[in-house]
């Protein structure tokens, strides 16, 4: 009796871990639905919606009216997530009004996707690491950029000025500083 009762006992267990373990089986992943991006959807941390943290560098030229050629330059040139990464950075960042004293068609002929690649290389000409103030920026001779290159950096009547364009204020953010800048910097390479 002993033995039948350990007998049906170990079916009954066999029996509901079997039931258990078949409801929560999962789908194979041949049969899901293929999840797929439109190629148009942007992707990547630049796209996450933050109401806490302190601003990007990006976030804000984004929420910047006198940047709006700049925001237009990075989003052509798909570089919105390397501004948001940890940094530090310091972006130098020319107002519409710099981008509006390049000659004629010179934004407009950048924008196309076919000048992406020269586009992406003068916007990061624009990025150094580091996060420095105004005033620390006088203890430099040159700056060496996000391209590779090196930008320099000068100082008249007591004002730094970075490949000759002036500093006209500084905006501290989560990842870096923003310093808006008179002028665009234009690699010499």
């Amino acid at each position: 009796m002993k033995t039948l009762k350990q007998t049906v006992l170990t079916l009954l267990c066999i029996i509901a871990f079997t039931a258990c373990k078949n409801e929560n089986k999962e789908i194979p992943t041949s049969s899901k639905p293929e999840q797929v991006t439109p190629a148009t959807e942007k992707t990547g941390q630049a796209f996450i919606k933050d109401d806490e943290g302190k601003p990007t560098v990006l976030h804000i030229a984004i929420d910047s009216k006198d940047h709006t050629t700049l925001v237009a330059a990075v989003q052509a040139a798909s570089l919105e997530n390397a501004l948001v990464n940890a940094g530090p950075l310091m972006v130098f960042a020319p107002t519409n009004e710099a981008f509006a004293s390049l000659p004629e068609g010179t934004v407009e002929n950048l924008l196309k996707p076919e000048n992406k690649d020269a586009l992406a290389n003068i916007l990061k000409y624009h990025v150094t690491p580091g996060n420095y103030s105004k005033d620390f920026l006088k203890k430099f001779k040159k700056l060496g950029q996000a391209n590779n290159g090196y930008v320099k950096v000068e100082v008249v009547d007591g004002e730094p000025l970075i490949g000759g364009a002036k500093i006209i204020a500084s905006i501290p953010a989560g990842n870096g500083i923003v310093h808006v800048i008179d002028k665009v910097l234009l690699p010499t390479e």
